[in-house]
């Protein structure tokens, strides 16, 4: 017997160190995993540190770059140039407060997760969570190598090329800057400064990757955590009815389903708590991406340059994919939850007692209430939503393409 409950602690710590795997390397080295277990003032410190230097290298490249933007480009096409990166350092920027902001929620989650991965003893529960477990670290795993592979390949596409220019009858050599800086700030013309700050650009692109991969995965695991708990739960419901001709032993069945569906019901309002502000920052964010993109891509075309094409592609898609995420995780979360309702009338009620029974009204009666994920509590995450987002940025591509072309 004590070797089966070994057994089982073990799995059940590999199966919450598989499911959140990846989340750790994308959000460790920024220093945005939650501390867990018992901390000391050492770990603090350190995490502490970590946020600061993370801070001042996304502050040095963003600050300079919005004051190069408002002062010192020359015309609305240059401005419009300078605004994409910025806007993406923006939204990581606003994503890594998130993920430092509710912290503590987050840990809440992680916890009542590996609550979750311990309390499973049936192999087929198990099996369930599994899957869900696997798709949420596939989805993890997409999202990091497109999202950073893109920003970083954009990046590397603008400074692969030394652009010369004439200072006071000096030719120089520098490196085209992603994120121009402004001049009375720190003159990046000059080497060794241009070396530096590119340096430092691309570190803070890692940042701000890193943030929006993080903010992205975790939201595709936790949701695909809530499905696989839905999918256990459906399953006790449809054996309520089966192999108990006891009473008490259906009560018992009763009371579990109600305080497992509570228990989902707490982790997905805690998830919406976490992410609704991240959902807003991420569709408006993509939808004037998407639109910047587009309208890179046209301009580029007719020089045509193929790194920086193929690299306005990636980023595009790797956009798209973290909404599509967001978007996708509010349609099923909202299916799912509101299908238990529809488990609970389609098992054979009619055999139970009646009190049992009539628990399984309240159940119908709390699904019947929509769940909804939504992007800063102003409009609901859906599949609809991601289209129309698509749509807009389009028509903004156009209005954009008639006002500059």
């Amino acid at each position: 017997m004590t070797d089966t409950i070994i057994l089982k602690n073990i799995e059940s710590k590999s199966d919450y160190d598989y499911s959140l795997q990846l989340n750790r390397w994308y959000l460790k080295p920024i220093g945005a995993w939650p501390l867990t277990g018992v901390t000391n003032v050492v770990e603090k410190g350190m995490v502490l540190l970590q946020n600061l230097i993370c801070w001042s290298i996304v502050c040095f490249i963003m600050i300079p770059c919005f004051l190069y933007m408002i002062f010192e480009a020359e015309n609305v096409q240059t401005k419009l140039n300078v605004f994409g990166p910025l806007l993406h350092r923006i939204m990581g920027s606003i994503n890594y407060l998130t993920l430092l902001k509710h912290r503590r929620n987050i840990r809440d989650c992680i916890q009542q997760m590996e609550r979750d991965w311990r309390l499973v003893e049936r192999i087929d529960d198990r099996e369930m969570m599994l899957q869900q477990a696997k798709l949420g670290r596939l989805i993890a795993l997409i999202s990091g190598i497109i999202m950073q592979g893109g920003t970083l390949l954009y990046s590397i596409a603008r400074a692969m090329k030394t652009v010369t220019i004439i200072i006071d009858n000096q030719t120089l050599t520098m490196y085209p800057m992603t994120c121009p800086s402004y001049r009375k700030f720190i003159d990046t013309r000059f080497s060794p400064t241009n070396e530096i700050v590119l340096v430092v650009q691309f570190m803070s692109t890692f940042i701000v990757g890193s943030s929006i991969v993080g903010v992205c995965s975790l939201a595709a695991v936790f949701a695909t955590h809530a499905c696989g708990q839905l999918s256990v739960l459906y399953k006790r419901l449809d054996e309520l009815d089966k192999e108990d001709d006891k009473r008490n032993l259906a009560e018992q069945k009763m009371v579990d389903i109600v305080e497992r569906h509570l228990k989902i019901l707490s982790f997905v309002a805690r998830m919406e708590n976490i992410f609704h502000n991240a959902s807003f920052v991420e569709v408006t964010g993509s939808t004037i991406t998407m639109c910047l993109l587009g309208y890179y891509s046209i301009m580029n075309w007719a020089n045509f340059d193929g790194a920086k094409i193929t690299s306005y592609v990636i980023v595009y898609v790797s956009q798209g994919f973290n909404l599509f995420i967001f978007c996708y995780i509010g349609e099923i979360l909202t299916e799912q939850c509101k299908n238990v309702g529809q488990a609970a009338y389609m098992t054979n009620w009619y055999n139970l007692n009646q009190s049992t029974a009539r628990g399984l009204i309240l159940i119908i009666l709390r699904s019947s209430k929509l769940i909804k994920i939504t992007a800063g509590k102003l409009f609901q995450l859906s599949i609809a939503t991601f289209g129309d987002v698509l749509r807009t940025s389009v028509a903004y591509l156009n209005i954009l393409r008639t006002m500059t072309i």
